[in-house]
């Protein structure tokens, strides 16, 4: 990147998204100094910029100018914190927001010219196995997207795109997919309670399910197509209830209209 490499690394935001970055960067610590700015850190975010070595402020510093600045505040905040970093940003720092719906132009016309870059990043990232999505502006050249993406990577894998059209497709799929997962687990535990199993034992089986297909998945060279075969035998268990899914897309559509309702409000929280 193009700030000198004495430049902090400033962390606006410390809550869940900031906290896993940071606890991130713990386990592998950035070339550049850490700076935390959050009114009120949690005593595992102290514990870790404690050990790292990084400096926690409540508010932001006046004599400093970033390398990189990135924005772990809420949306709804956005508007309210912008205006108290203009003395921590000029043409030289990198700016990269992981708020959902706040656009390019919105963080341009408040922070002033120089490279941007916006991600969506989703929950699996406080165990480093979130996927991030990013988009940069004009002024985002490669130096700057691999330092962003080192960063990142600290909270997971990291995906780039070149249209900022696609960031609200992909908070819908990303972003607010662990949740379709997270629900999918309580459906199919409900199932199974409605079949006879207890309750208690029924949630069990479902998480470890969902979770030890996860890992399959992840571990396995085979795409999700060919996995779901391999489970299905032929007039089997597997293919009857795939047969009440499948059945007219019913699943397939019902998760087209999902992801089509989340763009839809992420495209609205961003006007």
């Amino acid at each position: 990147m193009s700030e000198p490499v004495n430049r902090p690394i400033v962390l606006v935001g410390a809550g869940k998204m900031g906290g896993a970055m940071l606890i991130g960067w713990g386990r592998t610590p950035p070339a550049a100094p850490v700076v935390v700015v959050d009114p009120a850190p949690s005593d595992e975010v102290k514990a870790t910029a404690e050990a790292m070595g990084a400096t926690v402020t409540e508010t932001p510093p006046a004599d400093m100018r970033a390398g990189v600045l990135i924005l772990a505040v809420k949306p709804q905040a956005m508007a309210d914190v912008l205006p108290t970093l203009e003395s921590l940003r000029d043409a030289e720092t990198t700016v990269v927001s992981v708020a959902a719906g706040i656009t390019l132009a919105t963080l341009e016309a408040a922070l002033g010219p120089g490279p941007v870059i916006r991600t969506i990043p989703n929950t699996p990232a406080q165990i480093g196995r979130g996927v991030t999505v990013a988009v940069g502006n004009a002024a985002v050249g490669n130096d700057e997207r691999a330092a962003a993406t080192t960063l990142l990577g600290a909270i997971g894998s990291v995906e780039w795109v070149e249209d900022e059209a696609l960031i609200d497709a992909a908070t819908a799929v990303s972003g607010s997919g662990p949740a379709y997962v997270f629900h999918m687990v309580e459906c199919l535990a409900e199932a199974g309670r409605q079949a006879g199993l207890p309750e208690d034992l029924s949630m069990r089986i479902a998480r470890g399910t969902v979770t030890g297909a996860g890992a399959l998945l992840d571990a396995s060279e085979a795409d999700a197509e060919t996995l779901r075969r391999n489970v299905t035998s032929p007039g089997g268990t597997t293919a009857a209830a795939l047969s009440v899914l499948m059945e007219d897309e019913a699943l397939q559509r019902l998760f087209v209209d999902a992801v089509a309702a989340a763009t839809k409000r992420a495209r609205e929280l961003g006007n």
